[in-house]
């Protein structure tokens, strides 16, 4: 087994060496055993069925949840030469019909499927006439009810078993906290099913969280200063904004597509081929652009909102660095996302059990952003993975968060919310604390209440900080049909004065962290003496690209032209060696790729890089 799929790994994707979970996976689903496979966005997830989809008979068929997705996998397959097509609605009927005959003839390797069409009859039907080699059941988590992605038809998605008795089936995902991993191995009947659970860590990527105070212009200083000119996804709460901010960053200079579900379908699909075929460009979605985000070089992604919940920061935070290379996560949050979020979730249609899950998450997801320690030990500690040390590659572990103690000032807020008959919000209650007799404070007396003005020792922004970070710390709960405040179970002992407390000081401005990056390992730089040649090279890829209409890390990612840099090959045998070349792009691109290096031969060789490319 190694053997051959080692020879298939690397003839066929280019790479000499399995990573992580990869082997053994693949090795359960040659033998024909049923398994769930969790491992990080740009973890190598596909080849755990691809490589076994090209040494078992038959066809292996691949669910997947968006077109989008599916066509990606595919046009990228095609490059590989790996006789690959997919069945969606889009599709024209001909093509449907053509696709479909090459099945049961037997001529794919691989069919990309949405789960509606999977659990047609007519498709049922079809995949009886023939060998199936496995059923690879991609972004599992959709199968939650607990999630955010939640899709009814994946709960259909047993049937496989039932139907297809002895056909081994791999369910994977890259985000599954313990409680989705049970509802994944129930609801699609994995019983069966070997876990191989990796690591959630991505050492790519530098997490950075700041409180938001002008987000449009924090989010301007953080692209202009660590991103200029790179592709990135900002991520917005509402449609609205999302329009607003594309228009108000295109505006200030930096090129911007808006996405989101009230677009009409061709505006969307337009505007997701310019994405992935430009570079540089960055689009501003809600949520709804999500799964089908498979660019590798993505080198940012930001939220102008709180996430609701930290699986989903996780999920999407994941979409940048796919390549190995350094990427972002920025973040900008207060305390009104939570209110909104709250408001949100109130208005739901769910059950009391799963709006009081989705509480339970938002909670976690604002206690993550108020920590005070490393960001990545907490962000895997909630996926039950311990890091010993700190990662050194957070906006805390870089720049330390200064504390102070707030334990008079924290008394004098939960006094304030107390005496003003924990209905109001912080805007209110600041008012009342720092003495301001406005029209409502006169209106609602509480201008002679106790609290009335003892907040002068502090501003509005500190005491609005002070009162995020007493809900964050569980202190106040936000009332979520109007946002008002109301005292916790556990604020006594700290009102009495039974407890000490330290918080945070507040930060906003974006503050530079590139200088921490090269302590990771998988950092790779350009040498100034190699730009010319890391510049022409993209630019033989861009012109490539552009005659197939493809995107251009279709045809190399970057990690593959930065270790043709450092190897510099001088013939096809010595390019095949570089990992990310397989002999089908060998063939079709190796001669065009070593004219360029043959015109840059002899200059300096100084690309550091710390680590292999990831496969």
């Amino acid at each position: 087994m190694s053997d051959k799929a080692l020879e298939v790994l690397h003839n066929t994707f280019g790479f000499t060496a399995f990573r992580g979970q990869q082997e053994p996976v693949i090795r359960r689903v040659l033998a024909g055993g049923d398994a769930l496979v969790l491992m990080p966005t740009g973890g190598g997830k596909s080849l755990c069925y691809q490589v076994p989809a090209l040494i078992r008979p038959g066809t292996a068929v691949v669910v997947s949840p968006l077109i989008a997705l599916m066509e990606d996998q595919v046009r990228s397959l095609n490059q590989l030469g790996v006789r690959v097509g997919c069945l969606n609605s889009a599709m024209p009927v001909q093509d449907q019909m053509q696709t479909e005959e090459d099945l049961v003839r037997g001529e794919l390797d691989l069919l990309y499927v949405a789960p509606e069409r999977l659990l047609m009859p007519r498709m049922m039907a079809i995949l009886e006439q023939i060998t199936v080699a496995l059923f690879a059941i991609d972004e599992a988590h959709c199968v939650s009810q607990w999630g955010h992605d939640f899709r009814p038809e994946y709960l259909q998605l047993a049937v496989l078993g039932q139907r297809f008795p002895g056909v081994p089936r791999v369910a994977l995902t890259a985000t599954a906290d313990r409680r989705t991993r049970k509802e994944i191995i129930e609801r699609l009947a994995l019983n069966q099913a070997e876990s191989f659970v990796g690591s959630f860590d991505r050492p790519n990527i530098f997490y950075r969280i700041s409180q938001k105070r002008q987000a449009k212009q924090q989010l301007h200083a953080f692209i202009l200063k660590d991103h200029p000119g790179e592709s990135g996804i900002v991520y917005c709460i509402s449609r609205k904004k999302v329009e607003e901010l594309s228009e108000w960053l295109n505006n200030h200079g930096i090129r911007a597509l808006p996405y989101h579900a009230g677009m009409s379908p061709e505006t969307r699909s337009r505007n997701q081929h310019l994405f992935h075929n430009e570079e540089g460009l960055i689009m501003v979605a809600t949520v709804a652009f999500g799964m089908g985000v498979d660019k590798p070089d993505v080198r940012f992604v930001a939220h102008m909102d709180l996430p609701r919940s930290i699986e989903a920061y996780y999920q999407e935070t994941g979409r940048a660095g796919r390549d190995g290379l350094p990427a972002t996560a920025w973040l900008a949050y207060g305390l009104q996302d939570v209110i909104i979020l709250g408001q949100m979730l109130s208005q739901s249609s769910a059950d009391v059990s799963v709006r009081n899950v989705e509480k339970q998450k938002l909670e976690s997801m604002l206690a993550f952003c108020e920590i005070s320690g490393c960001r990545r030990q907490a962000l895997l500690a909630y996926f039950d993975e311990a890091l010993d040390e700190p990662c050194g590659h957070c906006d805390l572990c870089a720049e330390p968060v200064v504390t102070w103690d707030a334990t008079d000032a924290a008394r004098k807020a939960l006094s304030n919310v107390y005496r003003t008959g924990q209905r109001y919000g912080v805007t209110h209650l600041v008012d009342v604390l720092m003495g301001r007799e406005n029209a409502r404070v006169k209106q609602l007396g509480h201008g002679q209440l106790s609290t009335f003005g003892i907040g002068r020792d502090l501003s509005q922004k500190q005491w609005r900080s002070v009162y995020r970070q007493l809900v964050a710390r569980g202190f106040l709960n936000v009332i979520e049909e109007h946002g008002g405040l109301q005292l916790s179970g556990t604020s006594r002992p700290l009102l009495r004065g039974d407890e000490v407390l330290m918080l945070r000081r507040d930060r906003y401005e974006v503050q530079e962290a590139r200088e921490t990056r090269d302590s990771i390992g998988k950092v790779v730089e350009v040498h100034p003496e190699d730009e010319p040649l890391w510049d022409a090279l993209r630019e033989v890829r861009r012109e490539l690209a552009k005659a197939q209409g493809i995107p251009p890390y279709m045809i190399f990612h970057d990690s593959t032209l930065l270790e043709m840099i450092r190897r510099r090959p001088a013939s096809l045998s010595e390019m095949e060696q570089v990992s990310g070349v397989g002999q089908r792009k060998l063939l079709a691109y190796g001669d065009e790729f070593l004219t360029v290096l043959r015109v840059f031969e002899g200059s300096s060789v100084s690309v550091d890089q710390t680590e292999d490319a990831l496969v």
